[in-house]
């Protein structure tokens, strides 16, 4: 990760603190000398911003990544910030629950690079995003003090909450060393009903009928472009579909055969026949890999591969997705789209071969005003070619609230040491 993080990174130095206290000192050590610190975890996600271009020090949280805490009939854990997601979850299935977030590249992605780019993933929908189960949080600002937020009960509303407010800052607020998370039982079962649509338009009429509907499912995705088009449980009978809409549900075993059914029906009123049902656990679990994976693998697949792929992540109303979707495929026809149409998330691959100077136009001209007025935002979430874009390409133009952000980056981190020049703000 360290060689990954200096080919990426203007390093002139890297570390890996071994202790909370060890970090907290190194930070301090910088912030004496005035030099930019570059927060590292498992490195699933520095492609997800511009590359800054101060020569500083990447200081990895990958040896903190010890289990504080589980009392586990409290539905809580807490764990240092290095640990990965793979190996929390791998913990907390051993009490048969879950932290219920789809994060990329699990067995490297580290719990503190999850919080800080609010991963979530298709199942968001059903379950929200990882700011909803953070109940306390350490961490080190950028002077190099430590301060802690929350607790480790559920039911801790003392002070003001700086666990939100650092989930998704991108590591320029502070550099998380430790977090309390609230968890799940893990569903007995899971199923998804796969129906294949002729047109966008008939996805809008869907999403209506799924607004209306009696169940509660943890995904409502639209899938589009050539990355889905040879997953086995898509193999539809007829001509090709236009895109897929995919519903997952979970839950006991007695719920999900009545969401099947109930959903069946609906569907059928509405004039959508289901068009496949999957239903067995381990054709399950790789289409929610899949749909997991989309966007840091060239594809649908989940096997990462050496050249990044170019992502656009947009957000929007639930209620505009799909005329998000449309305008997505206008400008670049050939690319690739997830849209988690419940949550208002849509991810768009685009083709490999564009470069960054035709991303400028598009994006600022057209993306970034649409996802505004639809209440959302447009971002360059992966790029092979980072170091050549701008903040305003990135993240989009400058906003009224920017100025009330740059004053909390100034609170936090008042020399602008920490991730510079990386996110909205430097």
């Amino acid at each position: 990760m360290l060689a990954q993080a200096s080919k990426l990174l203007p390093l002139s130095e890297t570390c890996a603190p071994a202790t909370q206290a060890d970090l907290a000192a190194q930070v301090q050590a910088c912030f004496s000398a005035g030099t930019p610190i570059y927060p590292l975890g498992g490195g699933t996600a520095l492609h997800c911003a511009p590359i800054g271009k101060r020569q500083g020090c990447g200081i990895a949280t990958t040896a903190l990544n010890r289990l504080v805490d589980y009392p586990a009939r409290d539905l809580t854990i807490t764990v240092e910030a290095g640990m990965t997601v793979a190996a929390l979850q791998q913990t907390l299935a051993t009490e048969n629950q879950f932290l219920p977030l789809d994060v990329p590249q699990a067995g490297d992605a580290t719990v503190g690079g999850a919080l800080a780019m609010n991963a979530a993933g298709p199942r968001r929908f059903g379950y929200g995003t990882i700011r909803d189960y953070v109940i306390g949080i350490s961490a080190v600002d950028g002077r190099g003090t430590a301060f802690s937020a929350g607790g480790r009960v559920v039911k801790n509303v003392a002070g003001y909450d700086f666990c939100k407010l650092l989930v998704g800052s991108l590591g320029t607020l502070a550099v998380v060393t430790q977090v309390t998370f609230k968890v799940k039982p893990r569903p007995a079962a899971a199923a998804y009903l796969v129906h294949g649509l002729a047109s966008l338009e008939q996805a809008e009429s869907l999403a209506v009928a799924m607004a209306a509907s009696q169940t509660t499912p943890v995904s409502v995705n639209l899938l589009m472009g050539a990355a889905w088009s040879e997953i086995a449980e898509f193999n539809l009978p007829g001509p090709p579909p236009a895109a897929y809409f995919v519903v997952g549900l979970e839950g006991t075993g007695a719920e999900v055969e009545w969401m099947l059914a109930t959903l069946k029906n609906e569907w059928q009123t509405a004039g959508f026949p289901v068009s496949r049902t999957v239903g067995e656990p381990e054709a399950c679990a790789s289409l929610r890999q899949r749909l997991t994976e989309f966007g840091c693998d060239g594809g649908a697949g989940t096997a990462v591969k050496s050249k990044l792929p170019l992502v656009l992540k947009l957000t929007a109303r639930p209620s505009s997705v799909v005329a998000l979707v449309a305008e997505v495929r206008r400008l670049f026809p050939s690319a690739s789209l997830l849209a988690h149409a419940g949550g208002g998330t849509v991810l768009a691959r685009l083709d490999s071969e564009l470069q960054a100077h035709e991303l400028a136009t598009p994006l600022l001209q057209v993306l970034h005003p649409l996802a505004t007025r639809l209440g959302g935002q447009c971002t360059v979430w992966s790029s092979p070619f980072a170091g050549e874009l701008t903040r305003s390409v990135c993240w989009g133009p400058a906003r009224e609230s920017d100025a009330m952000l740059k004053r909390v980056k100034q609170t936090f981190d008042p020399k602008g040491l920490l991730n510079p020049d990386r996110f909205i703000f430097g």
